[in-house]
């Protein structure tokens, strides 16, 4: 197959950051979550953020709830003027589709974040974070990427030291780690483009 897009990467990545209650789904409530769709060169395409009303039936973890006392501008951000959660997830489904495809969902970690997403998704709208190799309606068209595994990869740093407080500050644009999930989706994303480009000058030259 001929490449005609020169080696360059076409996909748009939706960076996205949560903030949650406690540390599960269910039991527990995605408070706010916030995405910033930007290309592999690091040019944003658009961004969703969002505050959601608890789950039915659900309460706050008390460990976690402990620690966003020592966060309120955190925790503010996170439980001021809630939203229905199924208007949310609604809105954010009818914005993830009017990206340009192809798409794929990044997070860090993804195991953590794409778990909640995920859940919302599958509970709320018809959709999920990787779906079936039949569906053909689809939000997402790749299998998601997780930003801490690919810093590792790129840097050569364990997994453990590829997370913020690890990573030097500009590269994710000096955004301060806030805890509020549109502060932390922008930092990510410009992290996203700086190692995509260390990872073009890495790469060797086409024969």
């Amino acid at each position: 197959m001929t490449d005609t897009t020169g080696g360059r990467d076409e996909w748009i990545y939706v960076v996205t950051d949560i903030e949650v209650d406690g540390p599960w789904p269910g039991p527990n409530s995605m408070r706010s979550f916030a995405s910033v769709a930007v290309t592999a060169e690091g040019e944003e395409r658009g961004t969703f953020e969002a505050v959601l009303e608890q789950l039915p039936g659900a309460a706050p973890n008390p460990d976690t709830f402990a620690w966003f006392q020592t966060q309120p501008g955190a925790w503010a951000a996170a439980t001021t003027d809630p939203e229905p959660v199924d208007r949310v997830m609604a809105r954010f489904v009818e914005w993830v589709r009017r990206l340009p495809a192809p798409r794929m969902f990044a997070a860090s970690p993804i195991a953590f974040d794409g778990t909640w997403m995920d859940f919302y998704l599958r509970r709320f709208t018809r959709y999920g974070l990787v779906q079936g190799p039949y569906e053909r309606d689809v939000l997402f068209d790749g299998p998601g990427l997780c930003l801490r595994s690919y810093a590792a990869a790129v840097t050569g740093r364990p997994v453990a030291e590829a997370s913020p407080r690890h990573l030097p500050a500009a590269w994710l644009g000096d955004i301060p780690h806030t805890h509020r999930a549109i502060d932390d989706a922008r930092g990510y994303a410009h992290l996203l483009g700086v190692l995509f480009g260390r990872a073009r000058a890495l790469r060797p030259p086409a024969e």
